[in-house]
């Protein structure tokens, strides 16, 4: 899947108008919290199995 900075721009502007404006810093914290979770969550399940 290869996407260029025209796709790129027409799934922002998707998102914008799906979300609106105020709430993408919002948005992104979440994102940013679950990865993190995941990774944290990832990384102890690999230490109990050692």
């Amino acid at each position: 899947m290869n996407l260029g900075l025209p796709e790129l721009l027409v799934i922002l502007a998707i998102i914008i108008l799906i979300f609106g404006a105020n709430r993408l810093p919002d948005l992104g914290r979440g994102i940013g919290r679950a990865i993190k979770n995941f990774k944290d969550a990832t990384h102890d399940s690999d230490e109990k199995h050692d």
